[in-house]
């Protein structure tokens, strides 16, 4: 999932939990097809947490960036 993916699910309407929950399944479906190729076996799945601290720095970043109105859009 890209940035842009990400922020304009923000955009729409979703919280930064739901975004993140999507992003983290996304991510380990993604994941768990590249570990079939025995080069990548030891690639791992992230958790929630790390899902969420992605999805945070990004919805902040693009905060700063003025993107949107910080009073009328909660994080």
């Amino acid at each position: 999932m890209s940035e842009e993916e990400i922020i304009k699910l923000w955009k729409s309407g979703l919280n930064k939990n739901q975004v993140a929950k999507i992003y983290m399944r996304q991510y380990n479906q993604r994941i768990k097809i590249i570990r079939l190729d025995i080069k990548h076996r030891n690639e791992r799945f992230i958790t929630y947490y790390e899902a969420l601290n992605r999805v945070e720095k990004l919805i902040l970043k693009e905060i700063k960036k003025g993107g949107t109105n910080e009073q009328t859009r909660p994080i």
